[in-house]
């Protein structure tokens, strides 16, 4: 692209509260998802966390670094860095950037949720699809969830690749497409997950302190990508609207059950350790903070047989 464009020229002279800003909303996309990568290998379980919500967001998130990537002005911006300076064009490229950077966060929720996923450890059968919970995932529905991600960036970056090289004109369209489907994936993308912390009624590995920066870091990177790309790129800040209203109403479950909630028995007497299972009883020490100490009555005979 020709840099005496209206375009370049003005990608030329960046706006310094945007790029600080902009700056600043990759650094806290890192820092919010780095308190649920914690909290997996700290917990060594990935228990409470949806493999369907994984999938969703994963997918979601690939289909949005696609679509940020394929976008018109994207390659325009690419194009100008070739003339401008290097400052400059780093400050036009962090859309970009903090799209990568928010799919490598998730991707990353999805190795540490396959590693770390609580499941049989026979020296039999060590892999064996055993439910997490009772008529929960098993440990193959986690593989099937890893497979379908990988599956589904590497459709996409063929397409992506084969509409560039054969149908230029089509890639504004394609572009859209890979919005849109963000933008559905997102919006189911935490309907699995509000089930199955609803269900455990316990948070698990679940991180609040990633939801309460995410909540509202949301909608501020939702307003600068839409400064940015402005409303001709709804299709990429739009889902961030979505997203932040329904991660919003996880979190309200979430903390009403973390610290309002009875998060660690389950019913009838029974509890839930932290990888799921139902055992028959509570512990003794736990039972014997609720049960009360029988002391000698009058109703006790003074001599007792052993």
């Amino acid at each position: 692209m020709d840099p005496s464009t209206p375009y370049c020229r003005e990608l030329a002279s960046p706006n310094a509260f945007q790029t600080v800003l902009s700056v600043l909303i990759v650094f806290g996309i890192l820092l919010s998802y780095l308190p649920q990568h914690i909290r997996i290998i700290a917990r060594r379980s990935s228990f409470g966390i949806s493999p369907y919500f994984v999938l969703l967001g994963v997918t979601s998130g690939t289909s949005a670094f696609a679509n940020i990537l394929v976008f018109p002005s994207t390659a325009q911006d690419v194009a100008c860095c070739q003339e401008i300076s290097g400052v400059a064009c780093f400050a036009g490229l962090l859309g970009v950037v903090q799209v990568g950077t928010q799919w490598l966060c998730f991707f990353t929720i999805l190795l540490l949720f396959v590693i770390y996923f609580p499941r049989a450890t026979s020296p039999t059968d060590p892999v064996s699809a055993v439910s997490s919970t009772p008529n929960g995932p098993t440990y193959r529905t986690a593989l099937v969830v890893t497979g379908l991600c990988l599956l589904h960036a590497l459709a996409t970056i063929i397409i992506s690749v084969a509409f560039n090289i054969r149908q230029p004109a089509a890639m504004p369209a394609w572009a859209n497409f890979l919005g849109i489907l963000s933008a559905v994936l997102a919006s189911i993308q935490y309907f699995p997950q509000i089930y199955t912390t609803f269900r455990l009624r316990c948070v698990g590995s679940l991180s609040i302190p990633m939801m309460c920066i995410q909540t509202p870091g949301s909608l501020v990177w939702a307003s600068s990508l839409a400064a940015r790309k402005g409303w001709a790129g709804w299709s990429i800040w739009g889902v961030l609207v979505v997203t932040a209203c329904l991660q919003g109403s996880l979190l309200v479950m979430a903390i009403y059950f973390e610290y309002f909630g009875s998060n660690h028995k389950g019913v009838a007497g029974h509890h839930v350790d932290e990888n799921g299972a139902l055992n028959g009883a509570a512990p003794a020490d736990e039972r014997a903070e609720h049960e009360p100490l029988e002391g000698p009555s009058e109703e006790t005979p003074l001599l007792q047989s052993h």
